[in-house]
C-alpha cells in the first residue's frame, strides 16, 4: 500500500520542534505530520496537521519543500513517499493537542538531538543537512533481502 505523507520541520532560534509520543505509540520524538487526504494538497494537508497536533498555524506560502523520502515499512507491508517542509514563521505557542498521541512538545538544536529521535527522522535530517533532496530508507539493499526471505517462506525454502 503506498501512503501520501507530509512531516513538518520547524525551526525557531536554530531549534526544531518536535512531538514526544506516548509509550503506547513508540515514545519517540517526532516530526508534526500525517497522511495528506484526497481532498488536500501537501501544503494544506501539513497546515493541517499543525493546527490539529501542536496548536500552531503555518502558512502555506511559508513551507519549503526541503526533501522527499521514499521509504519502505516492511514490518508493516507498507510505502510511503513523504514529503519534507521547512518553516521558520508560525503563529501560536506550540502544545500538544493529541494528549493520546502526543504528551508533549520539545525544542532541540540540531547537534543535539535525544536518542529518541528515530533513525528515519535522523537520517532526514542528515540528507537535508548534505542538501540533498530526493532519499530511500532503509537501504535498498536491506529492502530487497527481506523481500527475498519473505518469498523463501512462502515457498516453503526456509524457517523465516
Amino acid at each position: 500500500m503506498l501512503i501520501f505523507a507530509v512531516r513538518l520541520i520547524l525551526e525557531d532560534k536554530g531549534r526544531l520542534l518536535f512531538l514526544r509520543q506516548r509509550k503506547r505509540n513508540g515514545g519517540r520524538y517526532t516530526l508534526i505530520g500525517g497522511n495528506v487526504e484526497e481532498t488536500e494538497f501537501a501544503r494544506e494537508a501539513l497546515a493541517r496537521e499543525a493546527s490539529e497536533e501542536a496548536d500552531i498555524h503555518v502558512e502555506s506560502d511559508d513551507m519549503t519543500l526541503v526533501h522527499v523520502l521514499h521509504r519502505h515499512k516492511l514490518a508493516k507491508d507498507q510505502t510511503l513517499l513523504v514529503l519534507y517542509f521547512k518553516a521558520t514563521r508560525f503563529m501560536g505557542e506550540p502544545a500538544s493537542l493529541e494528549t493520546h498521541k502526543f504528551k508533549d512538545v520539545s525544542w532541540f538544536a540540531y547537534d543535539s538531538l535525544p536518542d529518541e529521535v528515530s533513525s528515519p527522522t535522523r537520517h532526514v535530517l542528515d540528507c537535508i543537512r548534505r542538501q540533498e533532496i530526493y532519499s530511500e530508507y532503509p537501504a535498498r539493499n536491506k529492502v530487497l533481502a527481506f523481500w527475498e526471505q519473505l518469498g523463501k517462506k512462502w515457498t516453503g525454502l526456509s524457517d523465516f
